[in-house]
């Protein structure tokens, strides 16, 4: 059964067509809604879009794991076969499809033209995201299989081999702290990575490329505050104390309103920002404070100042990103002795310390330059360990002559 699967699904050869797609409706009762090829919705992701509004998952939540549910709809819809009929075989395949074949070729948003579909590899995707896409389709189906919705019988994406007959941490101490387990047998292993700041050189440059004061004052808000993009954007303009160096903004997990202390400079550029567009921007203490500079005015959105900063990368030529802003914060906050741990966690808004406790963990180009002065130095106290010392007797400028100067 297993061999004439394999001969019959020849993954090097199997082209999956960007089909269907995720719909954001705008509704908040169904903010997305994954459609089939035929432009109608899938009811199953229906259901279990509604299963995580009611757990209170975010929206953004709910249009990641939609993002994943269409990777896996798509690469069935390819081999035709329905989604309550899959099996680990179709599963095991995806996981290798994902590994191997890599992310599609998408079109340009300006020209519209799909893309064509291809066999050849693309970008591989990376460990964390094939990590994601197989929790989301283990709980897709957990949720299916929990309501005993449908002819689903099996999970198609199991445990792994040693979990299936007991919880995780069983016999943990409760005098250590819990250690990561895989559960997913197609789950991959994801790296553990200390998280990529801005070298101060390069956060000049490209500080030193922005184009308005509004952008300005973006970037000095985030590299001062570690708010994620997200947050900083749902600042209202009530939400803004100049005088006691605050800034108020949504927490993306909790959805708490929380006040976070910010720069002065960061205040002058938002000042500078607010005189430019007088009255351009609507006034209102439950209003957005930060607006497109287009006209007619709207409110700003996470893609917009997402394009905004890989614009100016290309100006700069560097590769930083607009979330290693919050991250440059934290390594800035973490490396203050004067700054408990605890503080930074209430500003980064850490659930756990541990996650703050990543911030404490060398960076990779200080590293470097502590080592190569490290090198250096050795270097230096071998020579003059191996330096030549006149007999006594002899003269400094006969040395000299023989030996060159510097040696007597």
């Amino acid at each position: 059964m297993v061999g004439d699967e394999e001969e019959h699904l020849d993954l090097a050869t199997l082209v999956v067509p960007s089909v269907g797609s995720l719909l954001a409706t705008g509704s908040r009762w169904e903010p997305y809604r994954l459609i089939d090829p035929a432009g109608v919705g899938v009811q199953a992701v229906t259901d279990y879009f509604r299963d995580l509004q009611a757990a209170g998952r975010t929206e953004s939540t709910v249009r990641s794991y939609g993002m994943d549910l269409l990777r896996w709809f798509r690469f069935l819809w390819a081999i035709d076969v329905p989604w309550d009929r899959a099996t680990r075989l179709e599963a095991r395949d995806f996981c290798r499809w994902l590994l191997i074949a890599g992310q599609p070729v998408r079109p340009h948003w300006r020209t519209g033209q799909p893309s064509e579909p291809s066999p050849s590899p693309g970008k591989p995707y990376a460990a964390s995201v094939r990590a994601h896409n197989e929790t989301v389709l283990r709980c897709f189906y957990a949720f299916h299989l929990d309501i005993a919705e449908g002819p689903v019988l099996v999970n198609p994406f199991p445990l792994d081999r040693s979990r299936r007959s007991g919880r995780a941490n069983a016999h943990h101490n409760p005098m250590e702290p819990h250690r990561k387990e895989r559960t997913g047998l197609y789950r991959p292993r994801v790296p553990k990575r200390v998280p990529r700041s801005i070298p101060d050189e390069e956060f000049n440059e490209v500080f030193a490329r922005l184009p308005s004061h509004r952008d300005r004052a973006l970037v000095a808000f985030y590299v001062s505050t570690g708010a994620r993009a997200s947050e900083l954007l749902s600042t209202l303009q009530g939400g803004v104390a100049p005088g006691r160096q605050l800034i108020s903004v949504v927490r993306k997990g909790t959805g708490a309103v929380q006040e976070l202390p910010a720069s002065t400079d960061a205040f002058v550029w938002l000042r500078l920002y607010q005189v430019q567009m007088g009255e351009l921007v609507p006034k209102g203490r439950q209003l957005p404070l930060w607006w497109t500079l287009r006209r007619p005015v709207r409110p700003l959105t996470y893609h917009a100042v997402h394009r905004m900063f890989e614009r100016v990368n290309q100006l700069a030529g560097t590769s930083a990103t607009l979330h290693a802003l919050r991250h440059t914060a934290a390594f800035r906050m973490a490396e203050d002795p004067a700054l408990p741990l605890h503080d930074v966690q209430l500003v980064l808004g850490h659930a756990q310390l541990t996650t703050t406790q990543l911030y404490l963990t060398p960076r990779a180009e200080d590293v470097i330059r502590r080592v190569l002065a490290h090198h250096a130095e050795q270097t230096r106290q071998a020579a003059e360990r191996i330096a030549p010392t006149p007999a006594p007797g002899y003269r400094p400028e006969t040395m000299d002559v023989l030996f060159g100067k510097g040696l007597a």
